[in-house]
């Protein structure tokens, strides 16, 4: 595992779900002084903002190798934001097809947003790396999880507020499958453990029975995702992936 370099100083943009939990462990894994902070977008599945504190209360406890690198969390109002998107993420309706041939759980430009608010607060804090879970591999199509857009993002970051702000994608590359490996390697079986009983991902809020692979409905597209992926994961073995 790699070891955190000295004075390096990350945010990442914590929603208490799955990928976002397993890149705070890679942060940690990294960075000798780590931040998160998350979004209330007035999103449908507003239960992971309450399991962003019991993530970052396990990591705390089960990872003591962790603990003093974990600060500060932030939470940002962003409701304006998501009702102006008024997308299946923030309004009760059945998930689908949009006519441009995107999942109506698209929220246009969330990420840009997102990441725009996370360099404001970086810059205050003098946090120099920003960690998110966007990922090209499994995704669905969202036009602002590609790699192209967060490096142009970084430049425009960079320009506008005279820093030099590093964007870290660790699942870029990663499938579902892969990621479960990942939160192994960083963290072991009980790093998997946290993910599979505290993270929570599911589109609906669900939070009722407790599946091998987490909390969730069981049959939204995130839970979906998440399943398969476990699935895959099981059946290769439960490998330990290292980065």
């Amino acid at each position: 595992m790699s070891q955190a370099s000295p004075q390096s100083r990350a945010l990442v943009l914590f929603s208490g779900g799955q990928d976002s939990s397993v890149c705070l462990a890679w942060a940690l894994a990294r960075h000798d002084h780590v931040e998160t902070v998350g979004f209330d977008y007035g999103q449908r599945h507003a239960v992971e903002m309450e399991q962003r504190s019991v993530v970052r209360g396990a990591i705390r406890a089960r990872f003591p190798q962790w603990a003093d690198r974990l600060g500060e969390d932030h939470v940002l109002d962003l409701t304006g934001f998501g009702a102006v998107g008024d997308t299946a993420m923030t309004t009760e309706r059945a998930f689908e097809i949009t006519e441009k041939g995107l999942p109506n759980t698209y929220v246009p430009g969330r990420n840009l947003v997102f990441l725009t608010y996370a360099a404001a607060l970086a810059d205050r804090r003098k946090l120099k790396f920003l960690v998110g879970g966007m990922c090209e591999t499994d995704f669905s199509g969202y036009p602002d999880c590609r790699r192209e857009t967060l490096d142009a993002l970084e430049r425009a970051l960079n320009l506008g507020m005279a820093q030099d702000f590093v964007v870290e994608t660790p699942l870029m590359w990663l499938t579902k499958a892969q990621t479960w490996a990942l939160a192994k390697g960083l963290g072991g079986e009980d790093l998997v453990d946290v993910i599979v009983r505290d993270s929570h991902t599911c589109y609906r809020g669900t939070r009722g029975a407790l599946h091998d692979w987490g909390h969730g409905c069981g049959d939204c597209p995130a839970c979906d995702l998440r399943a398969r992926g476990w699935a895959e994961w099981v059946e290769g073995g439960r490998a330990e992936l290292t980065s």
